[in-house]
């Protein structure tokens, strides 16, 4: 790469915040008696910026940082160092490239270029004439972890979180050297879970220890001295005294064991992605391309080929709007929620009180009291329900401190936390309470009638109702300005979407408690209006009602479950019918029809199912393929009109457009942007769609069925 190239890159990022290289010299100690190594070169990493703006790794960034490299390297040939060591202002090492410029680049050579700096750059540290150490002092990823992958050792530090290399689940490889390092670094299986398994299960990432553990980093040291015994590692290691075993890495050639190892975690990973995207997103296809390929790459060549897929990929749709999806939606509307009234108005929760003690109500339990940590009591109509009830938060609790997620300390604060009791009275002091009975309006009004007689006028009586109105379910109270839907997804701990449901008369007070208490959650809160589903089960609930219309009209069960493969969906319908439960679904099916009309309509089928007994459609044969037993079979009944693959996914995508416009003509959320983060968060709908609204413009459903796109063409 010339260095005209560099300043054509660097031209593109005017308003790039540049993360700068500082070096400071350090005069290593001495080691068992022996006398220092001489002087160590340590560069940090740091964007002047507070804990909230990690820093990032622009062309200009990386222009410093290879400049004061090649200064390094020209030190170490005089003899002047000993080792250079790369760290990261407090709390991060680095959070890779800054997505929002990347996404600009509608330049095909501008993003070769960008892939081609980074490498350029990165390469130094193996160049340097003396080791080179990277101290992973706190968030590394992406990029950021591939400055680590290319020096020669590394250390890490217990209080290090969220390391990884997530590019795959951003539309993107990790193209600084990941898919070539790695490997050989922690093992084939081991690099495939880093970058497609952790990265493909809801960007998960590693903490210092367990990066440690698989052999990423070299050395592990406490938060409060890690620079320091970081660096005490290193003289050690300069003098020979601390010699290093990687007991994961593969050596080259490659043995035979280790072939055999590499094409076994080439076939696991195709499996897995397979089974999680349905091949429909480009870019994890491209990291097991390399990671395939590149068995018997050298360096350059698996470089080289980075370079080109990252290339190609920066201009594919699906990297923009994985952007769109992650950036804007997730990293930043989520965390200004639209319609949100002022946060200041939001009223403090001491005390919380969950109707019921079933399943539902025992999950809302240990959240409130592990997030919250204020008291939390459960009520239900018997001792023994209310005894089972409180049992299973603290046998949750007894697994957490078991896995190790939590200490003792913590366990016992949070069982005694949790208690139960037959009586609402036991509400007498709460300060929100959130029914979890039975989805059915006159039981969920019985229970708030009840509450309210009871508890302060100020309490927040919270439902978490699927699909009633809560505006009825507030009707005949004396305070309807108190209630407010506070609708989780299950697994309660797990889903990070929460519906707050404002009904007309819910003052802004309790709205802002609302909002402020799903923040102490860790849940991300859209307002919805009150209206029939809300947003994610309308829009999921529209799109089974296609799939089995056309399955009750004659389509082949097969091609009915996965004919909307391309979209690259979590899950196939009838395997979602079965993991929410054929009852629930057809109960919020028959709301819907209620309100909606034909356009939802209730499958007969489904029906058949239920009164059978049935809990699901597919079985599973002994070789692992799904048919549906001939005793299912015989309780269905089918029309003569199927249609294939294409012609159902084109009907569920103008349906999914239908409906999606007239929610926004509603004002059921503020704009299509809440849409997709509700999909996104709640539904797990695939980021590389964008969310639901950009993959229905892109396909032309949004046009065809509104005569307009959602977004504007860009």
């Amino acid at each position: 790469m010339s260095a005209q190239d560099f300043q054509k890159l660097a031209a593109l990022f005017p308003d790039e915040v540049v993360t700068h290289s500082y070096v400071q010299d350090i005069a290593l100690p001495g080691v068992d008696g022996a006398p220092s190594a001489g002087t160590f070169a340590l560069v940090t990493l740091d964007n002047g910026l507070d804990h909230r703006r990690p820093s990032t790794l622009g062309p200009n960034t990386l222009i410093e940082l290879g400049t004061v490299l090649e200064t390094q390297r020209e030190r170490a040939a005089r003899g002047e160092i000993a080792g250079v060591g790369v760290t990261g202002k407090p709390f991060f090492l680095a959070a890779g490239a800054d997505l929002s410029a990347v996404k600009g680049l509608k330049d095909r050579d501008a993003g070769l270029w960008m892939a081609q700096l980074g490498h350029d750059v990165y390469s130094t540290l193996n160049d340097l004439g003396v080791p080179s150490f990277v101290f992973i002092n706190g968030l590394a990823l992406g990029g950021g972890l591939e400055i680590a992958l290319n020096a020669t050792y590394r250390t890490v530090s217990t209080g290090a979180g969220a390391l990884a290399l997530p590019e795959a689940f951003l539309g993107l490889v990790p193209g600084w050297g990941g898919v070539y390092l790695l490997p050989r670094l922690i093992g084939p299986a081991n690099a495939v879970k880093v970058m497609l398994e952790n990265a493909l299960s809801n960007n998960r990432t590693l903490s210092g220890p367990a990066a440690f553990k698989l052999g990423i980093a070299d050395a592990l040291f406490e938060p409060a001295d890690f620079v320091e015994q970081s660096v005490k590692w290193a003289a050690r290691v300069l003098a020979g005294a601390e010699k290093v075993t990687r007991a994961n890495a593969v050596a080259e050639p490659l043995s035979e064991e280790n072939s055999a190892a590499w094409d076994a975690a080439v076939a696991h990973a195709k499996t897995f992605v397979e089974a999680k995207t349905s091949n429909a997103a480009p870019a994890p296809a491209r990291v097991i391309e390399l990671l395939e390929k590149g068995k018997h790459f050298t360096r350059a060549q698996s470089f080289a080929a980075e370079d080109e897929a990252l290339a190609d990929l920066m201009q594919t749709p699906q990297f923009k709007d994985t952007v769109y999806a992650f950036l804007d939606l997730v990293q930043k509307r989520a965390k200004r929620p639209a319609g949100a009234p002022d946060p200041k108005l939001a009223r403090p929760v001491t005390k919380v009180g969950v109707v019921g003690a079933g399943l539902m109500a025992g999950q809302f339990a240990l959240l409130f009291a592990r997030q919250l940590k204020v008291p939390v009591v459960m009520t239900d109509i018997d001792a023994a329900r209310v005894d089972k009830g409180v049992g299973y938060v603290h046998g949750e609790v007894d697994k957490l401190l078991a896995k190790g997620r939590i200490s003792q300390d913590a366990a016992n604060r949070t069982k005694a936390l949790v208690t139960g009791s037959v009586s609402k009275q036991a509400f007498a002091d709460a300060d929100f309470v959130i029914e979890a009975v039975f989805e059915e309006l006159n039981v969920k009004k019985a229970v708030f009638a009840e509450v309210e007689a009871i508890v302060s006028p100020e309490c927040i009586l919270a439902t978490n109702t699927s699909s009633l109105s809560v505006t009825a379910m507030a009707e005949d109270l004396v305070h309807p300005e108190r209630v407010v839907g506070f609708h989780f997804f299950n697994p309660v701990a797990v889903m990070p979407l929460l519906e707050i449901v404002r009904a007309p008369n819910t003052d802004d007070a309790v709205l802002a408690t609302a909002f402020a208490t799903a923040k102490t959650l860790r849940k991300t809160a859209v307002l919805v209006k009150d209206a029939t589903a809300f947003v994610v089960n309308r829009v999921l609930l529209r799109l089974m009602a296609e799939v089995s219309r056309a399955f009750d009209e004659g389509t082949d069960a097969a091609v009915a479950d996965k004919a909307l493969r391309p979209m690259g969906l979590p899950m196939t319908p009838f395997t979602l019918l079965a993991m929410v439960g054929l009852p629930v679904a057809q109960h919020v099916t028959e709301s819907m029809h209620a309100t909606f009309g034909d356009r939802v309509a209730v499958s007969a089928n489904i029906q058949a199912l239920i009164d059978g007994g049935k809990k699901g459609l597919w079985a599973t044969a002994a070789d692992g393929s799904q048919f549906i037993p001939e005793e299912t079979l015989s309780l269905l009944r089918f029309g003569n009109s199927p249609s294939t693959s294409e012609e159902l996914l084109s009907k569920t995508q103008d349906a999914l457009a239908q409906e999606i416009g007239l929610m926004l003509e509603e004002g059921v959320v503020s704009g299509p942007e809440d849409i997709d983060l509700c999909m996104i968060l709640g539904a797990g709908w695939p980021m590389h769609l964008g969310g639901i609204t950009p993959y229905l413009d892109r396909v032309g459903a949004s046009e065809r069925v509104n005569g307009k796109r959602f977004h504007p063409v860009v």
